[in-house]
């Protein structure tokens, strides 16, 4: 099924739904992706090493399950929309703040508080989505949705490109308030789940014990299969500038530095879409554990390509891989959730996984530091092995493709 005709069979408001799904992870991720961009610079401000200016980004991952958990559990009581509403405004103020630290404990503090916030979007979205839209279409616009996440790692190194040397790395995160105004289309164009709405009396009065009977097992695996993919993610995107900058020698703000970066969304949106889209024939499991494997030969393209033209293509490569697997992720842990928990559950386990992975910066860093700072051999064989993990993890799991949301469909 082709993105165009699946999107031509969702009707006016399924497709606002979806543009408003896609925008949420798409902006959420921009405002995180902006620290990843300026590492260095806000080391040098704080008189710090690079190591612990990364911990800001174990201490958001880690911020984040806290934040699924409240919002979720917000979200399954009183509605998937104005929650979410909620949230945006709430990650775009920690955001802005962020900009007028004036230490480096007050920016940790700072990403812990944007974390817990950025925890809630993702399986808000990602459920008001799938819960909306026929289910034949929740593969490709699963892959739509996870390729958010590329896109807003696209435009924050666009806007780092473009004005990190005009207003420096505090002007940065200043610009990373306009996902605030996200919060005008979702209230104007986008209705609520109508799977939420028809079983909202049922699933106000059921507890999250009663709605978890029988899935404890369920939740554990996911939680773990989480954590298995993104340190796939993160470990191979959070620390790819700061490759660039030390081993590549490129500046922050060069094009050279941004057309990397920029190839490498650019196969993460590809990825996403066709591995999506291609598990709704061959299956979740199948397709992601394809994807998966299929990154490790494209290791030594991706960190030791020896030419801008093979650099590219690795990064490219790489990412359509990565972003591949995870494009199957929000349908697949939304099918595997029960209803009465569906706001909470796919969003909470994914967030749980990324706290077991919030160290994958730091541990990156380390690694490369025991090695003389080689960034290469650190990424490369992190995700050699975590590729490994993961495909065993998929095979290993339980797959409910197409199964029906609602209680009729239950």
């Amino acid at each position: 099924m082709s993105l165009l005709s699946s999107l031509r069979e969702l009707n006016h408001e399924q497709r606002h739904t979806v543009l408003a799904s896609f925008l949420g992870w798409t902006l959420d991720a921009f405002d995180y992706f902006l620290l990843t961009l300026v590492i260095v610079a806000i080391a040098k401000e704080f008189d710090v090493g690079n190591t612990e200016v990364t911990f800001a980004l174990t201490l958001t991952l880690a911020a984040r399950p806290l934040g699924a958990l409240i919002f979720g559990r917000l979200a399954d009581r009183y509605g998937r929309r104005p929650v979410l509403m909620l949230d945006v405004i709430l990650f775009s103020l920690f955001e802005l703040a962020t900009a007028f630290s004036t230490s480096l404990a007050m920016l940790l503090v700072l990403r812990f508080l944007f974390g817990v916030a950025m925890g809630g979007e993702w399986g808000i979205g990602a459920s008001l989505a799938m819960e909306a839209i026929p289910p034949k279409s929740r593969g490709l616009v699963s892959g739509l949705l996870q390729s958010g996440y590329p896109c807003g790692f696209f435009l924050a190194a666009l806007v780092n490109w473009l004005l990190v040397d005009a207003i420096g790395w505090r002007g940065l995160f200043v610009v990373g308030t306009l996902p605030a105004l996200l919060v005008l289309y979702i209230r104007r164009k986008v209705p609520e789940s109508p799977v939420w709405q028809a079983g909202r009396h049922a699933h106000g009065k059921v507890g999250v014990r009663e709605a978890m009977r029988g899935h404890w097992k369920l939740f554990a695996y996911m939680i773990v299969l989480m954590c298995a993919f993104n340190a796939f993610s993160h470990g191979s995107q959070d620390m790819y500038h700061t490759f660039e900058e030390v081993n590549l020698h490129l500046p922050t703000g060069s094009g050279t530095a941004f057309l990397l970066v920029a190839l490498l969304n650019l196969g993460a949106l590809a990825g996403g879409l066709f591995f999506g889209a291609w598990s709704e024939r061959a299956g979740r499991r199948r397709a992601m554990v394809v994807a998966a494997l299929l990154a490790i030969p494209v290791i030594p393209l991706w960190m030791h390509g020896g030419s801008l033209l093979l650099l590219g293509l690795g990064a490219f490569l790489i990412q359509v891989m990565v972003q591949g697997a995870w494009g199957v992720v929000p349908t697949h842990l939304n099918e595997l959730s029960p209803d009465a928990v569906r706001g909470t559950l796919p969003g909470f386990a994914y967030q749980l996984g990324n706290l077991l992975a919030a160290g994958t910066a730091t541990a990156q860093t380390w690694l490369a530091h025991r090695h003389g700072g080689d960034f290469a051999w650190a990424m490369s064989l992190w995700i050699a092995v975590v590729a490994v993990v993961l495909a065993v993890l998929v095979w290993l799991g339980p797959e409910a493709r197409g199964v029906g949301f609602g209680r009729s469909g239950s």
